[in-house]
Formats: C-alpha cells, sequence, structure tokens
C-alpha cells in the first residue's frame, strides 16, 4: 500500500499540472538552418517559428538583423539589399533575415517509422518432450529509440536518464526484455489513465487512484523503484516525449542498453530537425555488460555488428556462442558492484519490513 500511495501523490501532482502539457499543433510557418555546419539542423538554437509582419508575410528569428537608415532615410538590410525589411506585425523596428520560412502545410515534416522491435518472444512452442521449437537465444536484446532535443520534443530531452528505475533481479538471464518494457508500458499507461480521468472530470484524487490501478494491472509494483517512475515520467510527459522515448529513459538509465548511435527522425524539405539515438535494450545489465564485451569475440558479429543506429541489431547469443565466450577476458566489475550494492539494499529493506511488522503486531 505504500507503494500505492506513493504512485497516487505523483500522479496528483501530475494531474494538478496537466495545464503545462504542450499542444499538438505545430507552427505554420518554421525555419531551419545549420548553424554549427554539422549537416543539420536539429540542434538547439537551428529551428524556430516565423513571426508575421506587417506585409502579411514571415519573418524567420533565427539570424534576424535590425534594420539601418541609410543617407536618405529608408531602411536597409545590413545583411545585403536583396533581403526586404519589414515591421513585425506586433511592432517594433525594422527588420530583415537571410533564412526563408518554410510553410509546414505545403511542405510536411517528413518522420520516420518509429523502430519498435518487441524482441524475441519468451517461453516459445516447444515439442512434445519439452524441447524448444525455435532458435534459444541467450540475453536477447530490443531495438528502440529515444529522441534527444529537437524540433518533435519541443526541444527537450526525452533520452534523459533519471537513476535505477527498472530493476533487473541481480541480473539473472531469465527474465525476458518483454517483461521490462511490459514495466516501462505500465507507468506510461497509469500517467495516461490519470491524464484521461482528470480530463473526464474525475478529481485529482480519483485521478490519481485511477492511474495507480492502471499501473498495478499485470506487473509487480516491487519491479520498478516507484518514486523515481513517477518522477521520471511527470517529467517527459510535460516535456511532450512519447511512450518509446520513457521505455528507453527508464530502461537506460537503469544500465539494460547499449547505444548504437544517432540519426535523422524528422526532417522537412530534407533538412534534419530532429535527431534519434538507437539502442539495444536487455533484458539485465549483465545481459547488457556481456552483449558489449562478447560480441567482439565472436566472428557471427564480425558484418554486423550492432548495425546501425536507424535498424538496430540486438539478437541474443545463440547457446555454442555463449559457450565458446573468454570470461576472462570480460571486465564484469560493473556488474559485480550491481551485486554488492543490491544485496546491502535487499538487506536494509529486509531489515525494515521484518521491523515493521513486530511493531504492527505489537500494536494490535
Amino acid at each position: 500500500m505504500r507503494l500505492l500511495r506513493a504512485f497516487a501523490l505523483g500522479l496528483i501532482l501530475l494531474v494538478g499540472a496537466v495545464s503545462l502539457f504542450p499542444g499538438s499543433a505545430s507552427a505554420q510557418q518554421l525555419c531551419a538552418v545549420d548553424l554549427n555546419g554539422n549537416g543539420d539542423a536539429a540542434d538547439d538554437g537551428e529551428t524556430a517559428s516565423c513571426h508575421l509582419i506587417d506585409m502579411g508575410g514571415w519573418m524567420c528569428p533565427i539570424g534576424e538583423t535590425p534594420c539601418l537608415a541609410d543617407q536618405g532615410g529608408a531602411m536597409r538590410c545590413p545583411l545585403g539589399d536583396q533581403y526586404a525589411c519589414a515591421v513585425p506585425a506586433s511592432g517594433g523596428a525594422p527588420s530583415c533575415s537571410a533564412n526563408a520560412c518554410i510553410d509546414t502545410s505545403a511542405n510536411p515534416i517528413v518522420e520516420e517509422p518509429v523502430v519498435d522491435d518487441p524482441g524475441v518472444v519468451a517461453d516459445g512452442a516447444v515439442d512434445a518432450d519439452g524441447n524448444c521449437l525455435g532458435t534459444i537465444e541467450i540475453f536477447s536484446g530490443r531495438a528502440a529509440r529515444c529522441r534527444p532535443a529537437g524540433l518533435s520534443t519541443t526541444f527537450q530531452n526525452c533520452c534523459k536518464d533519471k537513476g535505477k528505475i527498472v530493476k533487473d533481479g541481480m541480473g539473472g538471464s531469465i527474465s525476458s526484455i518483454t517483461t521490462k518494457i511490459a514495466v516501462a508500458k505500465g507507468v506510461f499507461t497509469g500517467m495516461k489513465a490519470a491524464y484521461t480521468a482528470f480530463r473526464a472530470g474525475a478529481t485529482a484524487s480519483q485521478a490519481a487512484s485511477a492511474g495507480a490501478n492502471a499501473i498495478i494491472v499485470g506487473i509487480d509494483p516491487t519491479s520498478i523503484a516507484i518514486s523515481l517512475a513517477v518522477n521520471f515520467m511527470i517529467d517527459l510527459l510535460l516535456q511532450g516525449c512519447d511512450q518509446q522515448d520513457m521505455e528507453v529513459g527508464m530502461l537506460r538509465g537503469s544500465g539494460m542498453c547499449h547505444e548504437i548511435g544517432s540519426y535523422c527522425a524528422s526532417s522537412i524539405l530534407g533538412v534534419c530537425v530532429q535527431k534519434a539515438r538507437g539502442h539495444c535494450c536487455f533484458n539485465t545489465k549483465l545481459g547488457r555488460i556481456i552483449q558489449e564485451q562478447g560480441r567482439p569475440q565472436l566472428k557471427a558479429f564480425d558484418a554486423l555488428g550492432w548495425s546501425t543506429a536507424k535498424q538496430p541489431y540486438c539478437r541474443g547469443l545463440r547457446p555454442e556462442e555463449f559457450q565458446a565466450l573468454d570470461f576472462s577476458k570480460m571486465d564484469l566489475s560493473e556488474y559485480y558492484a550491481e551485486i554488492e550494492a543490491r544485496a546491502q539494499s535487499d538487506i536494509q529493506i529486509d531489515m525494515k519490513d521484518k521491523i515493521d511488522a513486530h511493531m504492527q503486531t505489537i500494536s494490535n
């Protein structure tokens, strides 16, 4: 019940701030400029909404420069006579810009399909003797992406980490990555349920209860750090991040994802305005470590490696590949540190639970 109350409290904060949710409508006129010369306009300050001018047109605020009066009193653009001076529709001094505006209704933003690999299904088909009929994969992963600050994320970082939210059972390889994704999706589902209830007329406490009930259906609440998950989801929802951004953010912050690189997720007129980071996310931190240090030892991965950020290659290790690994060449110190920290934490939680139970008994 303590976990449920903690989650409900966080949801009350969420529904109390729903007015901060970004609108879904995008600007009709925008400009995109590659200021740093890296071949895209996806970085902060390289994309902006154009503003209306008094002549009925639009002006790009990037590189906007005040116009100057010449000797005859006429206003001239310091950037060149080919750029017209205009007064903003809201008033003010004449200005000009060398950067053109783009009508997004005539030139819509092109979105790349979201990479959504569900990963290998655990416990597949077996024969009458219980033998697996499919391909056995050890420490299999799932391809997914998150988006850093850019136009589609209203320049908020949807890839940010916020501590260990998803627990991995001390590195056991039995749990499927789909289980970890279910935990992440469960939190997201809870948030959406709270928001939907609030918009339908529920009070903040009623909406919070609806969200709390939604998150605990089908998942073990002890699989996640509730308080961290609530804070994380509130932050990302208010920033306009989508479900996969949140899923990757939770798993990545918990040390279960390998980042492969970035690619263009959204563009307009061929100019990239939103990047994405491709990942392979695994069921445990140990799985990620072994995949990272084991793949270089296996010829099967020589050609593809991790493949590309846009299409990550996240398959698990075949039994014969796993047996061929030389663990003496691996640095597992990160995993050992995790075990020691988790063991100490488990001891403290166990002691607290026993004390609480004892106090409850003697108080009745």
